[in-house]
């Protein structure tokens, strides 16, 4: 079959775009169990930032493609982009090989086809855009590149005038095309009319025997059709293959997170130290303080403060709230409007209410905690009886003596007393006084008799 004419006539509606994601080389550098895409970055997998990029860009679709026995890679792709359709390459041929075994998919009418690796965890969705776009303004082949700092190992791309004109691989580049730092990133955009012909003269006539994407460059030029160069920086086409790298992309993401807080108006007053998720949502006029880390699916109203040294994970906190120094809010915290939750506590699947405060060293877990209740130093819900969870109800007003125990299930009615100390394992009627402790005995003379009685038997040499 001829390849048709080249055109720049460009779609009349916004133009049906197809992403490819290559996931079938999981690598075993990571010296992991876990495939290699399935690392995470600030909380998501690798392969799930390229699908967030896919989805937050241009792509209609997605087809991921996997190695074979890679039906965790396939389960992760699905649940991020639940309408992407699975390929599984067979046999390790190259990456047009790889590209190939979508072939249903890209045949399927798309205007642009935008090919993707798992392991470039942080592309943006912006850069796909302008890959389809170049696409979509009149050439075949539109394929990514960077300005390296060291090029070694890099493809180079080597250009004539404003089009590509070849990408040349490192071992197989003159000096001179060594010299060219214009490197290739390794994403590229195909017209999806003349794509499926392209792919498939690619030949295999290299020293790996294999089949390889950046070969439909020139491809592409020998049947008269434009080949465009489109860039992007170093840092956003890293391929992670270590963990090395892997702590690179983390570092990269955790500024560019950092950057955005910030930009929005939230105030970090020592940025490096605080580490956010790529979910966090926090609001402006927010303060975090030094060395806090936002685990998955946390939000932040405004005003609120983060102290210093907090762990925070699935967690609600509301506006104005004040939460540690030294505080862990794991999964299902939810903290009203001006409540304070403050150092060395730990609060789980509880709702602290309206201007409640848990101050001082407490864990609260399983509980309802009403408004403007004061929790004492020390108080601890005992919600796990070693099989089952239970939940302790707390009222508005209450007033929790320090060093408390609260059995679950147990509820504290609004406006009632736990004196100090007190271990509560009946529920409180509203407005009532609960003490749960033995009576204080004290026996006049008995500390002097002992420490005299110690005393001479230390100097006496005898235990």
């Amino acid at each position: 079959m001829a390849i048709p004419s080249p055109s720049i006539s460009q779609p009349s509606a916004a133009p049906k775009t197809l992403s490819v994601v290559l996931a079938a080389g999981q690598g075993t550098r990571m010296r992991s169990a876990l495939p290699k895409v399935l690392h995470k970055v600030a909380g998501l997998s690798m392969i799930g930032h390229v699908l967030k990029a896919v989805s937050e860009s241009v792509a209609d679709a997605a087809t991921v493609v996997v190695g074979p026995d890679s039906d965790i890679v396939a389960d992760e792709a699905r649940k991020l982009f639940p309408d992407a359709r699975i390929a599984v390459q067979q046999d390790r041929l190259g990456t047009a090989h790889a590209v190939l075994q979508a072939r249903e998919s890209i045949g399927a009418g798309h205007d642009v086809v935008i090919v993707l690796y798992a392991d470039t965890p942080l592309v943006r969705p912006g850069t796909l855009t302008r890959l389809r776009d170049a696409v979509v303004n009149g050439a075949a082949v539109a394929a990514l590149g960077f300005e390296a700092g060291d090029p070694t190992g890099y493809g180079r791309f080597i250009m004539n005038g404003d089009e590509l004109a070849a990408i040349r691989e490192h071992k197989d580049a003159s000096e001179a095309e060594r010299r060219i730092t214009l490197c290739n990133g390794g994403l590229m955009a195909l017209d999806g009319r003349h794509a499926l012909e392209l792919l498939g003269r690619i030949g295999n006539a290299n020293s790996q025997k294999e089949f390889y994407l950046t070969d439909v460059v020139e491809v592409a030029r020998k049947a008269g059709l434009r080949a465009v160069a489109v860039t992007a920086s170093e840092d956003e086409v890293m391929g992670v293959d270590d963990r090395v790298k892997l702590a690179a992309a983390e570092r990269i993401m955790q500024d560019r997170l950092r950057e955005k807080a910030m930009r929005d108006g939230v105030t970090l007053i020592d940025p490096a130290s605080v580490y956010f998720s790529h979910d966090t949502k926090i609001a402006a006029d927010v303060t975090v303080e030094p060395h806090v880390f936002f685990g998955l699916n946390v939000s932040v109203e405004s005003d609120a403060v983060i102290h210093a040294h907090s762990h925070i994970e699935g967690a609600t906190i509301g506006k104005g709230v004040h939460v540690g120094p030294f505080v862990r809010l794991r999964p299902g915290a939810v903290l009203a409007e001006g409540s304070r939750v403050g150092n060395f506590c730990e609060v789980k699947n509880a709702a602290i209410g309206r201007g409640a405060k848990v101050n001082h060293l407490s864990y609260i877990g399983d509980a309802d905690v009403g408004a403007r209740a004061n929790i004492g130093a020390g108080t601890i819900t005992c919600n796990y009886d070693g099989y089952f969870k239970h939940r302790t109800a707390i009222g508005e007003n209450a007033f929790i003596g320090s060093n408390a125990s609260l059995v679950a299930p147990v509820t504290i009615a609004a406006g009632s007393y736990v004196g100090s100390g007190s271990v509560v394992t009946k529920d409180v009627p509203e407005g009532a006084l609960a003490i749960g402790r033995g009576q204080q005995v004290n026996k006049e003379g008995w500390a002097s008799r002992f420490h005299a009685a110690m005393a001479q038997r230390k100097a006496a040499g005898t235990a």
